[in-house]
């Protein structure tokens, strides 16, 4: 089956948008530094995207995200923006994107962008009006605050790049708020002024076309008024999900600088922006590591907030494992049994889950087609991260090679991002894995080049073959991109759930043991022709492989 619309499927897509879309889709993200370079300058850019397009859409995506393109000083590469309504010269240009955007429409891929309100660059405009007096028109465009009589900071909390979360500034003389590095000021979303300018942005972009954002940091818009001190977490409780176990931001339990009540009334008046455009939806990234599935359901809760939302359960450190699949999404129905996750084992700030999970597995890439089968078949939209399908590990960055700001604080027990966003390869042969002429901004490593693009396509059995058969068949099921999701009872490292769209059930059954496991199902099943490679007999029992799966239709 083919990916491709034919043009009049596309015509009729574009006269009537499914405002559903979002609903079961597969999102590409794209790190544009780091995927296509067509100017040989050694970062990637927009043109390079467009040169890429049909192999995403070859893949199976049904919608691309790009990370942040704007300009900026590139202290935190894009999440320090200086103008919401441009394209940084590294990248292209406003009509760079527009053409992006309409080549990604012809393919019938959708087009996220990602829009990172919480804070800004301190090189961008407002902040340099804010922080020049009290009384100006954008002085409360910010979050100030009083030092304390001592002149120590007004309270205490951490920026999760290490240290206090406010800097002193010599004009105001007063502290200004950071959840991130001291150049990323927070904007005060208390100030209605401040609402109203980032929403007519929210508004600017989707007239260009797009049809939907990944929100940055979703929870970290509002902070509490009283500015009163975050309590400190007991040991036990302590974990790593939002940031790095080496980092002390973990051992507050952050009641008073994240994830106010005020955010819901945002949420609202940002959704009502994208109602206005039939079909532009937004997933939310949630990082609080007490409370982050109350907020998920929060935030997606009916139909007047963030049409869905992701945490860092399967982003974390932690093994993945049958009972953690089941306990992490059992929770999610739990608390938001009408919301939406989109679910993602990698992105750009994390550790690339082939080292995560997979560094130790005796079978990697036989590992990787089984967890893959689990992100493929669980109930809610799905995320892949560039060179996921490549199978990718995280690649291993020198010190002098390092550009990411976090991993510089905490090297060397925490080496940082740059691992997850070496250059995407695409050929073997080719200078940098053909990413780029010129010398890359981080290096590409052999064992990358090994295992690129050109590598893969075409050989049975690769990863990249089992991304996009398990995506095509996916596509042709729907009770797998849309259906209900309910958990059965399984031996030990065995999950299996069935997926039920009200016309077919469809038993998914997979086995993170590296010896052979079988259960009694009680169901006449039929096994579907997945690229799994499980079998069931006669008698209902499901036979599955060493880090294998099954997937097979219930009979009625």
């Amino acid at each position: 089956m083919s990916v491709f619309a034919s043009a009049a499927q596309l015509t009729e897509q574009h006269l009537q948008p499914d405002p559903d879309w979002w609903r079961g889709a597969v999102i590409y993200q794209i790190y544009p530094r780091s995927y296509q370079d067509s100017n040989g300058d050694g970062i990637g850019d927009l043109a390079g995207i467009r040169q890429r397009l049909h192999y995403i859409a070859n893949l199976g995506a049904d919608a691309i995200w790009i990370s942040p393109f704007f300009p900026s000083p590139m202290k935190d590469f894009g999440y320090d923006v200086t103008d919401y309504r441009g394209v940084d010269p590294m990248f292209g240009s406003l009509e760079d994107f527009r053409v992006l955007v309409d080549d990604a429409h012809h393919l019938g891929l959708k087009v996220m962008i990602d829009l990172v309100m919480s804070h800004t660059s301190d090189q961008h405009p407002w902040f340099a009006e804010s922080r020049s007096n009290r009384d100006n028109h954008k002085a409360d465009w910010y979050v100030w605050a009083d030092a304390k009589p001592d002149g120590s900071p007004p309270n205490n909390w951490l920026s999760i790049f290490g240290g206090s979360a406010w800097e002193w500034d010599s004009n105001r003389l007063q502290y200004y708020m950071h959840n991130f590095l001291t150049s990323q000021p927070d904007l005060n979303f208390h100030n209605p002024d401040v609402q109203n300018e980032l929403l007519d942005m929210v508004h600017f972009w989707l007239e260009l076309g797009v049809d939907g954002f990944r929100l940055d940091t979703i929870n970290f818009y509002f902070h509490s008024q009283s500015l009163k001190d975050n309590p400190p977490l007991p040991p036990d409780q302590r974990n790593a999900k939002t940031a790095p176990a080496v980092n002390p931001y973990n051992y507050q339990d952050h009641l008073f600088d994240k994830s106010q009540p005020e955010n819901v009334d945002f949420l609202k008046r940002f959704r009502a922006v994208l109602d206005e455009f039939p079909a532009a939806a937004a997933v939310g990234e949630v990082g609080d590591s007490q409370r982050d599935m109350e907020i998920l359901a929060e935030y997606t809760a009916g139909n007047d907030r963030i049409h869905m939302c992701y945490a860092f359960d399967f982003l974390a450190p932690d093994p993945l494992t049958a009972e953690k699949v089941r306990e992490v999404v059992e929770k999610f129905e739990r608390g938001a049994p009408d919301g939406w996750s989109c679910w993602a084992f990698s992105n750009h700030d994390v550790v690339r889950h082939a080292s995560r999970w997979g560094a130790f597995e005796r079978d990697p890439e036989r590992y990787l087609r089984v967890v893959a089968g689990i992100l493929f078949t669980l109930r809610g939209s799905v995320s892949i991260y560039q060179g996921e399908e490549l199978g990718l590990p995280e690649a291993d960055i020198s010190y002098e090679d390092l550009q990411d700001p976090y991993g510089i604080r905490f090297w060397p027990k925490f080496k940082g991002r740059d691992g997850a966003r070496t250059p995407m390869v695409w050929s073997s042969n080719l200078p940098n894995g053909g990413f780029t002429t010129g010398k890359p901004w981080l290096p590409v490593p052999d064992i990358h080049r090994a295992m690129a693009v050109d590598t893969q396509q075409g050989r049975s059995g690769s990863i990249y073959a089992f991304y996009r058969d398990f995506l095509e068949f996916r596509r042709s099921n729907q009770a797998l991109v849309k259906g209900t999701l309910t958990f059965i009872d399984t031996p030990d490292d065995v999950v299996a759930y069935i997926r039920d769209d009200g016309e077919t059930k469809i038993l998914c059954a997979f086995n993170l043991n590296h010896g052979p496991a079988e259960f009694e199902t009680g169901l006449g099943l039929v096994r579907l022709n997945s690229p799994l490679d499980g079998e069931v007999g006669d008698d209902g029992v499901v036979r599955l492989k060493a880090l294998g799966g099954f997937v097979g239709r219930v009979k009625s």
